[in-house]
């Protein structure tokens, strides 16, 4: 076993202990999804940081930006972030005041539950999505300090990644993301100041880099829809996700919830600068790479020492743990909460953390599978973020600000944005094909809206 493969195998048992201690303290099932609505702002800052700072932030930003420029970070770092921004601004408080478990319950509250369960089937794939990125990131990381093929990796990845979440839910999930934001921040402080060490210190670093490399939005022929379509996907896709949402209803307070908000997305965006500042000066560093994204693991392959590399790396996992265990927790809450209480409501709490338990352990094969059959971790996270999340956003705007529209605009809108998004993107290759989505699905709400409203005297005259 090399030094550093010993190193991440440590740390991940570290992790795994986290989880089985905690566990003990989950008797209910608001003990295991929210974490007993006890979080107070140092933990859930440090928690909503590292759920979003995945693979994709260390790993794929930086090598979207080697190629593209800062235009190839609009989605992470800065679409992320402006999510997390907003998140903070404008939905945190409603959400934690309506007193929700999950995303879907407001669902059902303000449409109906035919609407929490459509939308329940359209969320879950997005996690799934999301988790098998973070996977194949861990099976990666793994093979890359082993003999193990990545297939092995994947695999070894995943038990380690399904037993790390069985055990504790949320409150491990937030007690080990406070671990793991503490090492993600060291690792990427000791490869940033390598890295300006061997370029001759920040200011000979900054000279190198060309201007044309800082246009932020759009590129070279990327038009205006094109730059909207680009920072549309995250920020709209994601801030609303279950994974952050669930991080918000976990607050004892909604002071809480908006300040936790606010400081991750803060924090998020300057530590995601590092990979950024990278990027840029990589072309000097390693030109002509072959596969961008492995712009970071070769820099701190080369110019750190064997101690600080496997500080690297624990930050790289650090990254990609406290993502997926939450993307797994996220799609096992909607299914047991939403989908299965509702149809055996007499359900001890018992019983319903261990049907929690078990969908963790299952969404955890399904991520397995998806893993080993996808080539490209940034394209699936940016999926995962497109995959019905335009009609998942128009009904929440209109259902938490607005009492227009009733349960058949909220389907329209949730039919016609997955429809119209899978049609541009995988039918007819459109060039905006998560803008179309959002007009459709709010073109569609509108319209179902109208009618609702039109029909109301007749429904109230009826006998």
């Amino acid at each position: 076993m090399t030094p550093v493969l010993f190193g991440v195998m440590l740390y991940v048992l570290v992790q795994l202990a986290i989880g089985m201690l905690v566990s003990r303290r989950i008797t209910s099932e608001s003990d295991y999804l929210l974490a007993g609505r006890s979080l107070g702002l140092g933990l859930a800052t440090f928690s909503v940081f590292a759920t979003w700072f995945g693979a994709e932030t260390v790993v794929g930003a930086a090598g979207a930006i080697y190629e593209n420029g800062l235009s190839g970070g609009a989605a992470d770092p800065f679409g992320y972030a402006a999510c997390l921004l907003l998140m903070g601004f404008f939905f945190a408080v409603p959400l934690w005041r309506r007193g929700l478990t999950t995303l879907a319950d407001l669902f059902r509250q303000r449409y109906s539950p035919g609407v929490e369960r459509l939308a329940v089937l359209m969320i879950v794939p997005t996690s799934i999505m999301w988790a098998a990125a973070q996977i194949r990131a861990f099976g990666q990381v793994i093979s890359a300090a082993s003999a193990f093929d990545v297939e092995a990796g994947i695999l070894i990845a995943t038990g380690v990644v399904i037993l790390y979440t069985v055990y504790g839910g949320l409150l491990a999930d937030v007690l080990t993301d406070f671990v793991q934001g503490i090492a993600l921040i060291l690792g990427l402080g000791v490869l940033f100041y390598a890295v300006l060490d061997v370029s001759g210190g920040f200011t000979a670093a900054v000279n190198t880099i060309r201007p044309e490399q800082l246009r932020l939005f759009g590129g070279a022929d990327a038009s205006m829809l094109e730059t909207i379509e680009k920072w549309a996907i995250p920020i709209t896709g994601s801030v609303i996700a279950q994974e952050l949402v669930s991080r918000m209803l976990a607050c004892r307070t909604p002071q809480i919830a908006r300040r936790a908000a606010l400081f991750g997305g803060s924090l998020y965006l300057s530590v995601g600068l590092i990979p950024v500042f990278i990027g840029l000066i990589g072309a000097q560093l390693l030109p002509g790479l072959a596969e961008p994204e492995q712009l970071l693991p070769r820099l701190a392959e080369q110019h750190l020492s064997t101690f600080l590399y496997i500080l690297f790396a624990g930050a790289l996992i650090s990254a990609i743990l406290s993502t997926v265990d939450s993307a797994l927790l996220a799609a096992s809450a909607l299914v047991e909460h939403n989908l299965i209480v509702p149809l055996r409501p007499g359900l001890s709490d018992r019983a319903r953390v261990r049907i929690a338990r078990g969908g963790v352990a299952l969404f955890g094969v399904l991520a397995y599978v998806l893993a080993l059959h996808t080539q490209g971790i940034y394209q699936l996270v940016q999926a995962s973020s497109a995959f019905g999340g335009a009609g998942i956003f128009i009904i929440v705007m209109f259902g938490l600000f607005t009492r227009i529209g009733g349960p058949r605009a909220a389907i329209a809108a949730l039919f016609a944005g997955i429809l119209v998004w899978l049609a541009g993107e995988h039918l007819f290759a459109w060039p905006l094909p998560y803008l179309a989505s959002l007009a459709a699905s709010l073109g569609a709400y509108l319209a179902f809206a109208l009618f609702e409203r039109s029909t109301e005297p007749d429904r109230r005259a009826a006998p």
